[in-house]
């Protein structure tokens, strides 16, 4: 078995916030999603995951979310992923980009392990036993950014899901989770829409 403490990471999560060229938050904000279906309240987890939390904290101050959809439903019978961001297939997917003057289209994977300072990054779990080490697992209402390639995290696209799936534990960044509104997600579908997305003070 392998031991999380053992783990030793060479780089901070400033690091990678001054290469992508926004500022490292370190702290749990809240943000609030309103949608066609409804409004829910997400906490991000900023002091685990501050790379991940601040690239998306820099998407919502450029608006980057505003009308856009939830672009892709999948549906199992006891749970569901709900997609959302800028559609990769949108064919002004890159000139929205280009416009929001993204400096990558991806950003590292990043998980956080208890008992561990600092993040591992381009860092994905192999061993199922590593798992039990992890701070963070998809829980009902739980957010991901949406993977792009083996150790890299799409920029701009995310997902939900509603139910525990510890098979992707370890796999995917997940920065955040809902903490009102989860009845309001779960009535979400194709063609619905994030009206805005605000940061609670």
């Amino acid at each position: 078995m392998v031991q999380a403490c053992s783990y030793k990471s060479k780089i901070d999560p400033n690091y990678y916030c001054q290469k992508l060229k926004f500022s490292c938050i370190q702290s749990n904000k809240v943000v609030n999603f309103k949608t066609s279906k409804g409004d829910f309240a997400v906490k991000l987890f900023g002091k685990d995951n501050p790379v991940t939390a601040s690239n998306f904290l820099e998407n919502i101050e450029n608006n980057i979310y505003v009308d856009q959809k939830f672009y892709k439903i999948i549906n199992y019978p006891q749970m569901r992923f709900i997609h959302g961001g800028v559609n990769p297939e949108d064919k002004s997917y890159i000139e929205r980009k280009q416009n929001l003057n993204k400096t990558s289209t991806t950003i590292p994977l990043e998980i956080k392990f208890k008992e561990e300072v600092k993040p591992r990054y381009n860092y994905q779990i192999k061993n199922p036993s590593e798992t039990v080490n992890l701070v963070n697992t998809f829980e009902s209402g739980s957010i991901a950014m949406v993977k792009s390639g083996k150790d890299k995290s799409s920029s701009t696209e995310f997902f939900f899901v509603t139910n525990k799936i510890p098979e992707l534990d370890g796999r995917y960044s997940i920065f955040g989770k809902i903490i009102k509104g989860l009845d309001v997600l779960e009535k979400i579908n194709k063609e619905d829409y994030i009206k805005a997305v605000q940061i609670s003070n």
